[in-house]
């Protein structure tokens, strides 16, 4: 029996799963959390040793509910938070506190290089897709303006799965899929830009830090001998190429085909499809990321989702219960209460300083369990945005895939599945950036030890194995709720427009 490990490293914690390559069952799984570096300067950064720490732990973990022979385990794959900058010298030291995606101290710093590459059109026609704060470019801005000494030992440049994966292996490499993320990278050429590197250093030093860029189904390497004895497994365990934490979940829901969109009501919200071929957009809100399945991986993301119906939970004092209590209760459009629900102002659309407010209340409308059902709604149609931004650009939907907290309310998956006209369905394996990661652990060994198996053929019969869908989830779009949820979108979106008339429709 062939298992393979899926190491899923996020903000708050890593995951690992063991998968049986045989049945595609789950037969392991471990977890422990990661402390954070914050402050009021948008500060978010994180030690690399706290990473090792919580991978050591969750992996003992995995082996030990799964009673199993750790020497069953022939390869795993890592999955990481995308954005950050992990800065190696010679030796391989961190040179630095690694500045992560969520950190936004560099703002200013993205501002002069999004300047430098023509603005957000000029952005997107370098790279494909429009250079953000919390990308890695501006970070390696940062860090050269304020630690000089240390920039000058700087030897390789790293994402935080790349150097996880270097800490297993002693490999310096990169992948397409999460080095799309950089800033530093054309996502149609599929290569390190030389210009944008130069913005940020001209000397030479920066371009030649930049790793070597493998195809998402090669092997980075073996365990070193140190690591697998730590781990407990046998040093010729293959660490495949593994990727950024979105493009994981993307294989990890079988997102790996077009029609298919992974849509995560998390504290934020993010949307994902599948394209064979770039997506370069006139809009800056859509991400064309590579894909690390070797396509691309159109995203969006919002700021505004379990963040916002927390937000009215805590006011009305409920538990998680009695917020989907409230919220069955009530009908399509709040008895006419409307909400922008932008506590944490907005990326999509672009709207960083908005503020949450309410609209249309009067003595009778004015409830908390209109409240609930408005905070929902609202935040389903900044998806339902974002889903149109999609379409614009040709991408099709055929089927909603959820993960996330909200996604375990019934009512609403199946506000989403009226709001956006779609079938809805959640996975039954709620870790899918994990298992993202052991089926391409799966992949990569099995494309090694059978040369002449096509790629793609390979990977789509693993995702139809080892992707489960809950099918006690999925719901169908009501046609006489969708038809009132068209109505209440538009007007949604008038109001939008109304209060922020910068948005462009």
């Amino acid at each position: 029996m062939a298992l393979y490990a899926g190491i899923d490293c996020g903000t708050q914690g890593t995951k690992v799963v063991i998968v049986d390559g045989t049945s595609g069952t789950i037969v392991g799984q471990g977890s422990a959390p990661h402390e954070m570096i914050s402050d009021s300067s948008g500060r978010r950064e994180q030690l690399t040793e706290w990473w090792i720490e919580a991978l050591l732990l969750a992996f003992r973990q995995a082996i030990d509910s799964a009673s199993i022979d750790p020497a069953a385990i022939v390869a795993l794959s890592v999955s990481g938070q995308q954005h950050g900058f992990v800065a190696l010298d010679e030796q391989g030291e961190v040179l630095h506190a690694v500045k992560l995606w969520c950190d936004t101290s560099t703002k200013r710093e993205n501002d002069v290089l999004l300047a430098g590459l023509g603005g957000i059109k000029g952005s997107l026609q370098k790279l494909g897709l429009m250079v953000a704060a919390g990308y890695t470019a501006s970070k390696i801005l940062w860090f050269k303006q304020q630690h000089p000494q240390l920039w000058a030992r700087l030897k390789t440049v790293l994402l935080p799965h790349d150097y996880l994966n270097f800490w297993l292996t002693g490999e310096r490499v990169a992948e397409f899929g999460d080095a799309s993320g950089s800033g530093l990278f054309d996502i149609r050429q599929r290569c390190w830009d030389r210009d944008a590197v130069a913005l940020i250093d001209d000397s030479g030093l920066l371009w030649n830090a930049l790793p070597r860029l493998i195809n998402a189904e090669e092997s980075v390497g073996y365990l070193r001998p140190e690591v697998a004895a730590l781990l407990g497994l046998q040093p010729n365990v293959r660490v495949a190429s593994g990727g950024g934490d979105n493009m994981m979940a993307a294989i990890g829901t079988g997102n790996i085909r077009p029609g298919i969109v992974t849509m995560s009501l998390g504290t934020s919200g993010t949307l994902f499809a599948y394209a064979d071929r770039p997506v370069v957009s006139h809009s800056e809100a859509i991400a064309g990321f590579c894909s690390s399945s070797n396509g691309w991986l159109p995203l969006i993301c919002t700021m505004n989702v379990t963040s916002a119906s927390t937000s009215v939970q805590r006011l009305l004092q409920q538990d998680v219960a009695g917020f989907n209590q409230a919220l069955a209760a009530t009908e399509p459009g709040a008895a006419g209460v409307m909400m922008l629900p932008f506590f944490n102002g907005e990326r999509v659309p672009q709207l960083p300083a908005a503020k949450a407010s309410l609209h249309n209340l009067d003595s009778d409308n004015f409830t908390g369990a209109n409240l609930c059902r408005a905070v929902v709604e609202s935040a389903t149609y900044g998806l339902r945005y974002g889903l149109d931004l999609f379409q614009q650009q040709g991408i099709s939907t055929s089927e909603i895939r959820l993960t996330g907290g909200g996604a375990r309310s019934a009512c609403w998956r199946q506000i989403v599945a009226d709001v956006m006209n779609c079938p809805v369905v959640c996975l039954a394996e709620k870790e899918t950036a994990a298992l993202g990661a052991a089926i391409q652990a799966m992949w990569c060994d099995n494309l090694a030890a059978q040369p002449d198996l096509l790629a793609s053929e390979e990977l789509t019969r693993l995702c139809q194995r080892f992707v489960r869908l809950d099918e006690e989830t999925r719901v169908m779009p009501d046609p006489q709720r969708q038809r009132q949820y068209a109505d209440l979108y538009a007007g949604y979106l008038n109001l939008l427009q109304k209060e922020y008339p910068e948005v462009k429709l």
